[in-house]
């Protein structure tokens, strides 16, 4: 799932150029993927308790599947449009089958080791785009390979289905038949609407990142569009390792500790982009910023079942994931005006105020769930 997700960002600047597009354009494209994940996310629940988590699971990448296919043969503007539902739909699907399935069956370092695994498609996708884009700017082949690769999975994922056969919900919640809570009802429970604004602002500051750093870079600091591809690989290449760490480092440490840590290491990452650097600081910041933001969210999903219980757990998971979805993308063209007009000088400046916002809330969070406890 990760090879798709970090292409768009990489191959924006020669898509608008080969297409004679805007760049800020790029905004009303991940709104697009946004609400393809949106309503994957909120429908979720349902298709898992009638199908199960496999077939659910096989679905959601065959629709991602589907939707990198037509990106690789997209002419035109409203055809890219067209083909990004497809892939926030069926991202939207396996994020939150598999992210619940994780939090409730495994420990804090499985869901690391799982958005790590996510990291390393991710930081392979910018690689394999740079590779075309040094070719011609072919970034259109760039996603055909990618095609390529997610149908060998799609594949995989078919043979090993009779894996998933346990999976259904009621066998995974001790055989009891679950009851199906409205959003509504959901939105009633104590501390859900908080982690509903924390969750996009973490999400928004990735995304941020991915869709207008390599902008950055290619504006601001005069790299070629390969090379700013390859620094956002970086940033990729820093969540793996970093969710690859972190899940040894739960075995000492718990997920608001970890949250913690992650945040640090991230304001670190964005003090340093601030200041003027050569290319090669430029990637390791990049490296940086990407290994802080590593644990964050990972922790966050593995407190679910935790906070709001194993029988709500999936249905607010699908909020969390539609709000961390649907919120940042429509945040996304103020951004895009922003820098657009202002200048991409101010990027390290605008997603520095963002994370310390984000930081304030999350932790007006613990100390509310911790007074209410305490209670």
């Amino acid at each position: 799932m990760g090879l798709p997700d970090s292409l768009l960002g990489s191959a924006w600047p020669s898509i608008s150029m080969v297409l004679n597009i805007p760049l800020h354009y790029t905004a009303y494209i991940f709104i697009i993927i946004g609400i393809g994940r949106t309503i994957a996310s909120v429908s979720c629940d349902r298709m898992i308790n009638r199908f199960g988590t496999g077939i659910v699971t096989l679905f959601g990448f065959l629709t991602l599947t589907v939707g990198v296919w037509g990106f690789s043969f997209s002419l035109i503007f409203l055809h890219i449009c067209f083909w990004s539902f497809f892939l926030g739909f069926g991202s939207g699907i396996v994020d939150v089958t598999l992210n619940n399935y994780v939090a409730l069956h495994y420990k804090a370092r499985h869901m690391n080791w799982l958005h790590c695994s996510w990291g390393i498609g991710a930081s392979i996708g910018p690689v394999i785009m740079s590779f075309y884009l040094a070719n011609d700017n072919l970034w259109n082949l760039g996603y055909r390979a990618i095609g390529i690769i997610l149908c060998c999975f799609t594949a995989i994922l078919i043979i090993t289905l009779p894996v998933w056969a346990k999976s259904k919900r009621q066998i995974i919640n001790g055989g009891k038949n679950i009851q199906k809570t409205r959003n509504r009802e959901l939105l009633k429970i104590k501390g859900v609407k908080s982690v509903l604004v924390i969750f996009p602002c973490f999400a928004l500051l990735e995304i941020v990142i991915v869709v207008f750093g390599s902008s950055y870079l290619v504006i601001e600091k005069n790299l070629l569009s390969e090379t700013a591809a390859q620094c956002v690989s970086l940033f990729f290449i820093g969540m793996t390792i970093g969710r690859l760490l972190s899940g040894f480092i739960t075995i000492k440490l718990n997920d608001r500790q970890i949250i913690r840590l992650g945040y640090c290491i991230f304001s670190f990452g964005i003090i340093t982009l601030i200041l003027p650097i050569n290319i090669i600081i430029l990637m390791i910041c990049y490296f940086i910023i990407g290994f802080g933001n590593a644990p964050i969210f990972p922790c966050l999903l593995h407190e679910t079942p935790g906070i709001f219980g194993s029988e709500k757990s999936q249905a607010v998971m699908g909020l969390q994931m539609a709000s961390a979805t649907m919120i940042p993308l429509l945040a996304l063209p103020l951004f895009g005006i922003i820098l657009s007009d202002v200048g991409f000088n101010i990027f390290p400046l605008l997603i520095g105020a963002l994370l310390i916002m984000t930081i304030l809330l999350f932790e007006y969070f613990n100390k509310k769930m911790d007074r209410d406890k305490a209670m």
